[in-house]
């Protein structure tokens, strides 16, 4: 079953929450485990909290839109702002490591940009006009030991 949903909230902390609920309402229906839904969660918590933080710092005022896209892979969470962007570097976030890295050599959005690549099957980026990210997680895929 292909399925759209749209929301659209002011850009503030304090409707982050009802994107996360949202968020696990489509996610459970979908059929995704509680931890799945967990790591959707964290992911696209962080992704709203940056544009919180940075889309709209100059202004003061924006909105976040949001699209849930459930498809038979699974299930895609875009989150786009209107507000100033940043450069994304388009390396490989998921098999890139912290651990030689002083915290001062994270650039901006880099830590937040890991997680989601650490919690998501695909993470796309687009900072064209504002920024786009598209948070995928896949249906039935179970975690591999690496």
């Amino acid at each position: 079953m292909n399925a759209n949903i749209s929301l659209t909230v002011p850009a503030k902390a304090e409707f982050v929450d009802i994107i996360r609920l949202t968020l696990y309402g489509i996610a459970n229906k979908a059929g995704f485990s509680y931890e799945e839904i967990e790591d959707m969660k964290v992911a696209v918590t962080e992704a709203c909290t940056n544009v919180v933080l940075h889309a709209y710092a100059s202004s003061g005022e924006g909105s976040i839109d949001v699209k849930f896209s459930q498809h038979e892979e699974g299930l895609s969470i875009s989150i786009k702002d209107a507000g100033s962007s940043f450069t994304y570097e388009h390396s490989n976030h998921r098999q890139a490591s912290l651990h030689d890295k002083e915290l001062s050599e994270i650039t901006a959005g880099g830590l937040g940009i890991f997680m989601m690549h650490a919690l998501m099957d695909r993470v796309e980026v687009m900072t064209e006009k504002g920024t786009e990210v598209i948070l995928t997680k896949l249906s039935g895929r179970k975690e591999e030991m690496a």
